[in-house]
């Protein structure tokens, strides 16, 4: 696939084409629902605090490093905020609180993670927004919503992976030595709570254009998080049996987790019965699909040891290449277990253009993060521009949306609004 087959400079051809995002969040969750808005044609207006801007611009090492050889922006800030425009706004100064009401006058989506009721005091919210601009999409992320006993406290991904019960299912098996809960490798609770934040803004961005009324949405990376448990609290909600953690184990499934063969590691993703058959006849274990305690997925995982101990012994006989390559010839998953620099360098990955460089005039490299995996056939993701500096485009946005003239801009500058 070439860079065409998946993105685009053609802003017009885009899906979003012509859509204003007003984006006042900052962290994670927001601007990673933003950046896919702004992958998708979205122009995104980035909203940050002079001087120091989003949090994440701070949030190494590893830092990026300008042109002069100083300290710029982390790569944590760089992985959420390609394709924006940043403006750097006083939000606490009345003169900043009008800006951003006239910007949102012309802006079709305002996304925003501020505590309950933050907003409000500024003239900022749904209710005061929504009178100037009646179609407009007003998607609210906080740590727990706007409603309930902890509506006003907040929320980050660490304590609502921990709330959720995500930790509780999530490290080592409970039966192992040390064993605790554990977090994700990744902040999966602001990330799962992007991807409804955008589904969410997308389903309202429609009903506005067909009825002409905006809406608010209010989203919780608690119940995000909680919604995202899916087979493993419907198990408990139907069975009342607590879910545990399993280690690299699948609590429905086996044999579906890690297995030593003679050399290293690897996955062995087993998902029905037929391919454990096929399975066992490739290991020269026949028997074992026919055994009584076997048959079925049912009657694996309820002599799950068993099996186990059957097959240890089998899989560590042979190398890892042998399994992965051989199981693969016949339709059953195994995997090796890699480190992210071989995932981004296998040929698969880079086959499917997983791996994007922009460069930023600033900076004395390219900024490189994962690609959009997004794949149109018609209308390809617009990755045409890397992460902003700070403030990059304040006196651009002012000029074309607001009309505002170089005095002005300057006036706003001397007295510390932008």
């Amino acid at each position: 696939m070439s860079d065409q087959g998946k993105t685009s400079t053609n802003k017009t051809a885009a899906p979003l084409a012509g859509i204003v995002v007003l984006d006042l969040s900052r962290v994670l969750a927001g601007p990673w629902a933003t950046q896919l808005l702004a992958d998708l044609g979205a122009e995104v207006i980035k909203v940050e605090r002079p001087g120091t801007g989003d949090d994440t611009r701070n949030w190494g090492p590893p830092f990026y490093v300008d042109n002069q050889g100083q300290r710029s922006d982390a790569t944590y800030f760089m992985a959420a905020n390609r394709g924006k425009k940043s403006i750097c706004i006083d939000l606490k100064s009345k003169d900043g609180q009008h800006l951003v009401q006239k910007l949102a006058v012309k802006s079709h989506i305002l996304v925003e993670n501020f505590k309950a009721g933050a907003l409000k005091t500024m003239g900022l919210d749904y209710c005061s927004l929504s009178k100037l601009n009646p179609e407009l999409v007003f998607c609210s992320i906080t740590g727990f919503g706007l409603s309930g006993p902890m509506k006003e406290q907040p929320g980050y991904d660490y304590a609502i992976q921990a709330l959720s019960g995500m930790m509780s299912i999530n490290g080592p098996a409970v039966n192992e030595e040390n064993a605790e809960p554990m977090r994700t490798g990744i902040a999966i609770s602001d990330l799962i709570t992007g991807f409804y934040a955008s589904s969410a803004i997308l389903a309202a961005l429609w009903h506005a254009s067909k009825t002409g009324q905006g809406q608010h949405i209010d989203l919780a990376l608690l119940d995000c998080q909680m919604a995202a448990l899916i087979n493993q609290a419907t198990s408990w909600m139907q069975s009342g049996k607590e879910p545990v953690a399993t280690g690299s184990s699948h609590p429905s499934l086996t044999p579906y987790g890690v297995y030593q063969a003679s050399d290293v590691s690897f996955v062995l993703a087993i998902g029905n019965d037929r391919q454990f058959a096929r399975f066992c006849e490739f290991a020269g274990r026949d028997e074992l699909s026919t055994d009584s305690r076997f048959c079925t997925n049912a009657d694996r995982l309820e002599n799950r040891e068993a099996l186990r101990a059957c097959l240890e012994p089998v899989l560590a006989s042979r190398p890892a290449d042998c399994w992965i390559e051989g199981l693969a010839a016949i339709g059953v998953p195994a995997a090796p277990i890699q480190s992210i620099p071989q995932a981004f360098t296998m040929a698969q990955a880079k086959a499917r253009n997983m791996t994007l460089s922009q460069p930023r005039a600033d900076l004395s490299q390219p900024v490189t993060t994962p690609a959009s995996p997004i794949v149109f056939s018609k209308t390809p993701v617009i990755q045409d521009a890397a992460p902003p500096a700070l403030g990059a485009h304040t006196a651009d946005i002012l000029a074309e949306k607001l009309n505002l003239s170089e005095f002005e801009i300057a006036a706003l500058r001397k007295n510390r609004i932008i």
